[in-house]
């Protein structure tokens, strides 16, 4: 397992932006170059249907089989090996255009590209635009993958893998959504994930690569996006105190703030459960008011995003009221009481959990021992929400588990840092999994050949 291949790969992974909805340019390069470096594997573009959010949207799909029976290599109909889908993705949190992450990081200028450097105790460690989320782990499975590949085909042993890098594996809320009619819950666009399993047959498994906490993950939460508005009057700022409310809405803000600060103290403090995998969490992470290149005028409407993570039970449509609810009555008896409150929903996928006794839970907990030499830690309360909901949701049984981040390079915070030795152990750890998975197919499930 070398630390070249993931250097290699990172380097192609970082020669350029992958912003959500435009993934087409980097699936196309990676797909050139691993065609030329691993020729017996299939690469595949796969384009998403064109839309304004995503304009050159794509998947990398990449098969991998042997049927013994047949004797040569396939893409698909393996005989009985049954398909273990390694999946991550292509798109990048931020962006890496400064117009639109710049609001969000407070840092502008180019970030630059892949670099190698030591750690304090000399260890090796890459750091770059996009590692954390997610070409780190992308590129860790996919060398994982390969490796796989190689050393099942030189066993002559049947199985069949597929590595999906996923366009739109990151959240985005589409302000297009919801419409304008109040008091509406809608879902998230499919992203690259739900495409792909539109398009073909479900795997019998999965691993998601991400970074994660040390542990397999083998529940996550879901994910659920409100906007809160207030509507007032628009006003000139020479008249603030006819302005409706007096002052104009941004004056009042601190009161929205707090209402929905005391809402996220309650709703967490109900859903507080020390043994559980999962846990719940809220945060305002936009506020949206006025024009700046009109600022003499007092805005009509005040918007504020949030972010909530759901737990198993939790009814959007039940959130959404009860959030509307703790605004309105904390704006009662202020000026803002005149303003209107309204508040609307996009689900982007309910919480979903895998048996911690499936198959590939097992081949992904023993796959870990045999890589630390003990067993993984339990995960308890954890809050990020990916693309494992989507499969699980679709029936698929998903783990997921990835490389522990070093942090943040201190000169630049959009640039992550990492360990080439966790990489290299987590490469190790995807091919053992996919290993472990191959084999024949009995009443109990998967088991080794």
């Amino acid at each position: 397992m070398s630390e070249d291949r993931i250097v290699d790969a990172l380097t192609v992974l970082t020669a350029g932006p992958t912003p959500y909805g435009q993934e087409l340019a980097t699936a196309e390069r990676l797909a050139g170059w691993g065609t030329s470096r691993w020729p017996d594997l299939a690469w595949r573009v796969d384009r998403l249907p064109a839309t304004a959010e995503m304009p050159r949207s794509a998947n990398l799909v990449v098969t991998a089989g042997r049927d013994v029976t047949a004797g040569h290599n396939v893409t698909a109909g393996c005989g009985d090996a049954p398909e273990l889908l390694i999946c991550s993705h292509l798109d990048t949190s931020l962006t890496g255009e400064p117009g639109f992450d710049e609001p969000i990081t407070g840092v502008s200028g180019p970030t630059g590209g892949l670099r190698r450097s030591a750690g304090p105790a000399g260890d090796a460690l890459v750091d770059g635009f996009g590692l954390g989320v997610a070409r780190a782990a992308a590129a860790t499975a996919l060398v994982g993958f390969v490796a796989a590949a190689e050393a099942l085909r030189a066993a002559d042993r049947p199985h069949r893998l597929t590595l999906l890098l996923a366009a739109t594996g990151t959240h985005r809320y589409h302000l297009s959504q919801p419409p304008e009619t109040p008091a509406r819950v809608v879902r998230q666009q499919p992203g690259g994930v739900a495409r792909h399993l539109d398009r073909y047959p479900p795997p019998a498994a999965a691993v998601l690569a991400k970074s994660s906490p040390p542990g397999v993950l083998t529940a996550e939460p879901g994910a659920l996006y409100l906007r809160v508005r207030l509507t007032g009057r628009f006003h000139p700022v020479l008249a603030r105190e006819r302005a409706v409310p007096p002052g104009g809405l941004i004056t009042h803000l601190g009161v929205v703030i707090e209402a929905l600060e005391a809402f996220r103290r309650r709703h967490l403090a109900a859903r507080a459960d020390p043994t559980a995998a999962v846990g719940a969490e809220v945060g305002i992470g936009a506020v949206r008011a006025g024009q700046p290149a009109k600022p003499d005028l007092l805005p009509g409407r005040l918007d504020l995003h949030l972010y909530l993570v759901t737990v198993p039970g939790d009814d959007p449509s039940r959130i959404r009221d009860e959030v509307q609810a703790a605004v309105t009555a904390a704006t009662a008896g202020t000026p803002l009481a005149e303003c209107p409150v309204s508040v609307d929903g996009q689900l982007v996928h309910p919480a979903a959990a895998t048996a911690p006794d499936a198959p590939i839970a097992r081949h992904a907990c023993d796959a870990w021992t045999a890589a630390y030499g003990e067993q993984a830690p339990p995960v308890l309360g954890w809050t990020g929400s990916t693309d494992g909901v989507v499969l699980r949701g679709r029936g698929v049984p998903t783990v997921r588990l990835g490389p522990p981040g070093r942090g943040a390079d201190p000169a630049d915070p959009r640039r992550d840092r990492y360990a080439l030795a966790d990489l290299r152990m987590f490469a190790g750890i995807y091919a053992d999994i996919a290993v472990r998975h191959t084999g024949t197919i009995d009443s109990a499930g998967y088991r080794m050949a």
